[in-house]
């Protein structure tokens, strides 16, 4: 008999918005579901950083260092930004050094295939691939890095960072996909997070899943607290999470433009 399937959640990007967190996290436990981990991103763009390291370092199992929990409490950076100021002194005592020690990745076995969880590329947090990358760009994902240390190259790899989500699977059967984002997610801002299903640490083939969900929550009460708490940027956050628009192209001539980047020309057909 096949042994029952295990549910893994799986959230990244909530930037600080603790009603679209709460708002996935009570769609999880609804579900059933009690494992969650979370491939960073806890703080900035929204106004409660601390409130949702609290939650995360209660509810998740795993959490992941993200490229904000990186550089933001940084302390050899100096910050010439009053909203970069105002995001780090929204974290409690000792958060900040948590954030910057979190593991760079995690890695785990479901349903036979090795799975390999990082915020946004395998080699740096700093480094973005977004979903219209190439096949180079794709390959580097699975590679094994300083970063990620050695052992088996995964054979699924899921990330977060570009707010993005997507699904990819090359004939080898390497799987790639992006989480998107719970508290920042761009063109559909409703929260988005992923379920993993599968048989969790088992060697041998079983049934195995990735399903996207997307959860509404009362985005109006989030910005409320933001205008409340004197969040610097509020346009911004705004515009994106209301409108799904990047913050810096909300005001571009003619409006935001589509997010893939151009395609490069194909060189002419030789005459045969």
């Amino acid at each position: 008999m096949r042994p029952p399937l295990d549910r893994i959640a799986l959230i990244s990007d909530v930037h600080g918005n603790l009603t679209a967190l709460e708002a996935v996290l009570d769609d999880i436990d609804a579900r059933g579901i009690s494992r969650v981990f979370n491939l960073g991103d806890y703080v900035g763009k929204g106004p409660r950083g601390r409130e949702v390291i609290e939650i995360c370092r209660t509810r998740c199992e795993v959490n992941i260092l993200g490229n904000w929990d990186d550089f933001l409490p940084d302390p050899d950076r100096a910050y010439d930004s009053p909203a970069l100021a105002w995001w780090l002194a929204q974290l409690g005592p000792g958060q900040g050094e948590w954030l910057r020690a979190l593991p760079f990745s995690h890695d785990f076995l479901m349903s036979g295939r090795r799975v390999r969880l990082y915020h946004a590329s395998s080699d740096s947090v700093h480094h973005r691939v977004r979903f219209d990358h190439d096949e180079a760009e794709f390959l580097s994902m699975f590679a094994n890095t300083p970063a990620t240390g050695d052992g088996p190259e995964p054979t699924v790899v899921g990330y977060g960072d570009t707010h993005d989500p997507y699904y990819e699977v090359d004939r080898a059967r390497r799987t790639l996909f992006n989480t998107g984002s719970v508290g920042n997610a761009m063109d559909d801002p409703t929260p988005v997070y992923v379920i993993l299903e599968g048989v969790f640490g088992s060697e041998a083939e079983a049934p195995f899943s990735i399903q996207f969900v997307r959860v509404p929550y009362d985005v109006q009460a989030e910005l409320a607290v933001a205008r409340e708490t004197g969040m610097p940027e509020y346009t911004g956050y705004e515009s994106e999470i209301l409108h799904g628009v990047y913050r810096g192209e909300m005001n571009e001539p003619g409006g935001p433009g589509y997010h893939r980047r151009p395609r490069e020309a194909a060189p002419p057909a030789s005459a045969g």
